[in-house]
């Protein structure tokens, strides 16, 4: 990433910090922290076990864990390589606004792992996964930039204002203002 595209996306992170602190505080559906862990580093008698745990508490919508239930079947360390697995704990950590699991989708996308290869859905995830936190998400963003044909950023560059706007608005509506008042 350039300088000035890097202290553009520095300006605009430093802009949304009172909106990511509104959204600690209240919640919201595009960021939502996890609600615990599990871990599957473990010996591999325990392995088992591990992975019920991790299992139950995904099932029961913890963030963390399906983003590493995710990276257990991407890495296919422990087990055979699953990337269907994989893509669906992503998902669905994903749409909590898990920023790691965002760029992993992200980067499933961009390099047609598990799935076939879209850069606009690549370039949407990443952009996400960034200002969630993901701090490689903007070079990798980049990266598919170079890619993408000019009308491809343009429909991912609208649908990105699209989900910007209605995050604003839930915002400003969670407070019971009306969706042009000023923020907090």
């Amino acid at each position: 990433m350039n300088r000035t595209g890097r202290a553009l996306a520095l300006g605009c992170l430093l802009l949304l910090q009172p909106l990511l602190a509104h959204a600690q505080a209240g919640g919201n559906s595009l960021l939502i922290p996890a609600m615990g862990r599990c871990t599957l580093n473990t010996q591999p008698q325990d392995l088992t076990q591990a992975l019920a745990a991790c299992q139950k508490a995904s099932d029961e919508g913890d963030a963390q864990a399906q983003y590493e239930l995710g990276e257990f079947y991407y890495e296919g360390k422990n087990a055979p390589r699953d990337l269907n697995q994989a893509l669906s704990y992503f998902e669905k950590a994903s749409l909590q606004g898990h920023a790691q699991a965002q760029f992993k989708l992200g980067t499933m996308f961009f390099r047609g792992e598990g799935v076939q290869a879209n850069n606009v859905q690549a370039y949407i995830l990443l952009k996400m996964a960034a200002v969630n936190g993901a701090e490689d998400a903007l070079d990798t963003a980049d990266e598919v930039t170079e890619k993408m044909p000019r009308e491809e950023l343009e429909v991912a560059t609208q649908v990105l204002g699209q989900i910007f706007r209605k995050y604003l608005m839930e915002l400003q509506s969670a407070d019971g203002r009306t969706p042009f008042a000023p923020l907090p």
